[in-house]
């Protein structure tokens, strides 16, 4: 018979599981409390949050669609929630899971696509969403720049010739002094 507590803890892992975008799965065996409280402070700093909780509950939580990520509720299981940017939260993980060699990063559920270690890994390496958009506003920007240089070399140029000529006009022309 399931006590209120835990059908509260299922009902309250049910709402912050709504709207995510983000879903990652971590062994935490080995890490101290100091540690992962870095890693919640960490998370937070991306609009995520770290959750223990048992698996049985986390089970019941799940939707039918995340049936893959209910086979990865072995041991001792964190789950990371966000509901925002997935690579800023991929790229803090990774981070600190290279200073704690203790955490096992299992698996993720993206934006509707589980993806392995690997898949994380190349997610977090990816550059970050304001660095694409300066990369793509410089690829647009680059060559409009070159044509507006372009569009520009005749006057230039003409301006040159004149300044040039009036130079050599004012050399020739002789000092009545």
């Amino acid at each position: 018979m399931p006590t209120q507590e835990k059908i509260e803890s299922v009902e309250e892992l049910r709402g912050r599981l709504t709207g995510a975008k983000t879903l990652l799965l971590t062994e935490y065996r080995g890490l101290t409390v100091s540690q992962l409280s870095d890693l919640r402070k960490q998370l937070r700093a991306v609009s995520a949050e770290y959750k223990v909780i048992k698996n049985r509950l986390a089970r019941l939580a799940l939707s039918p669609d995340l049936a893959e990520v209910k086979g990865l509720l072995k041991g001792p299981t964190g789950m990371i929630i966000a509901k925002e940017d997935p690579v800023a939260v991929a790229k803090a993980l990774h981070t600190f899971a290279k200073a704690n060699q203790a955490l096992v990063i299992k698996a993720g559920f993206i934006e509707g696509r589980v993806l392995q270690p690997d898949g994380l890994k190349a997610l977090a390496d990816l550059p970050s969403r304001d660095a694409l958009r300066a990369q793509i506003v410089g690829t647009i920007t680059g060559p409009l720049a070159q044509i507006v240089g372009l569009l520009k070399a005749p006057q230039r140029e003409l301006v040159y010739v004149l300044s040039q000529r009036g130079k050599g006009a004012e050399a020739a022309a002789p000092s009545t002094a």
